[in-house]
């Protein structure tokens, strides 16, 4: 167990790391840097949400490895190209979307990431803690490829959310957000909804607070897509980009290799930056992670200009 981890205030994140410290003794180091000076009571907050969600924790510790090892090669393509070893969605699809199996190993371990990766946290972080509760009361919320889950999951369970939706173009990844959502429970009812957001329909549905993280890197033209979003803005609501810069993974086709390539990608969608907050993975400062060319989410909170 981390030195850092007391087991009897924190055992939902003491169960986590047992588990993933039994698949992957090697992680130790890595998860002690994590925890030095992490926010232990939001991350014990996660490992709970994590453990409804999961039937067998020791499946998705091993996904999270299996996963890591992935990224891992495709992080040597990168370092020897300095670019993305895929480039359209057609190939992403063709790799990773088609393949069920290598997409359910896959979801499992980003699931697993944002307890284990510091970047990965302090975003859901700071999405609870300071995006959400700067929205309106009554606010309409909408998230386009809501994935895992988790982070619809908080929008519907705040008292002052009106109403929360979910966009997707695959239908299979809409049936797993509504099954873990399901799990997870306590919540109203969610609009979840099979809809590819460029596919040239109009749409009156106009929205309070939009969220859009962890997928503009899989679009080969996001700035258009966020345009689109724009137009589902209402006067005065936010939209919440998160994109991370240099992060090669199995299915990332949109490179964005500084946090000022995030921002204007967000500006020249038409949108005005009302702030921006980074933060590079564990174990770095953003200097550092700047001159290594290593992975920083990018969160970029916009309105209409």
């Amino acid at each position: 167990m981390l030195s850092t981890v007391d087991p009897m205030r924190y055992p939902a994140l003491s169960r986590a790391i047992e588990v993933q410290l039994r698949v992957w003794p090697e992680h130790e180091a890595f998860l002690e840097l994590r925890f030095r000076h992490a926010d232990l009571d939001f991350a014990e907050k996660l490992a709970g949400l994590v453990g409804r969600v999961t039937d067998s924790l020791e499946q998705v510790a091993a996904d999270y490895r299996w996963l890591c090892d992935r990224m891992n090669e495709e992080e040597l393509h990168f370092r020897r190209t300095n670019s993305y070893r895929l480039s359209t969605f057609a190939e992403a699809d063709r790799e990773v979307y088609s393949n069920a199996e290598f997409m359910r190993r896959y979801m499992n371990g980003v699931l697993l990431s944002h307890m284990w990766w510091d970047n990965h946290a302090r975003v859901i972080e700071y999405y609870a803690n300071r995006f959400l509760p700067g929205n309106r009361d009554g606010y309409r919320h909408l998230e386009i490829g809501p994935g895992h889950g988790l982070l619809l999951y908080l929008a519907a369970s705040d008292a002052r959310c009106a109403s929360a939706s979910g966009w997707d173009v695959s239908e299979t990844s809409i049936a797993a957000t509504r099954s873990m959502l399901a799990r997870l429970g306590g919540t109203r009812d969610v609009q979840l909804i099979q809809r590819d957001l460029m596919d040239g329909r109009d749409s009156e549905a106009r929205f309070d607070s939009i969220v859009i993280s962890e997928v503009c890197e899989h679009l080969e033209d996001p700035r258009a897509a966020l345009a689109k979003l724009s137009r589902h803005l209402a006067p005065g609501g936010r939209l919440f980009v998160n994109v991370p810069i240099n992060s090669p993974a199995p299915d990332h086709i949109y490179l964005l290799r500084t946090p000022e390539e995030g921002i204007d990608l967000v500006r020249s969608a038409g949108l005005s930056v009302l702030s921006t907050t980074l933060y590079p993975m564990t174990g770095l400062n953003e200097k550092r992670a700047r001159k290594l060319r290593a992975t920083i989410s990018c969160i970029v909170v916009g309105t209409i200009a």
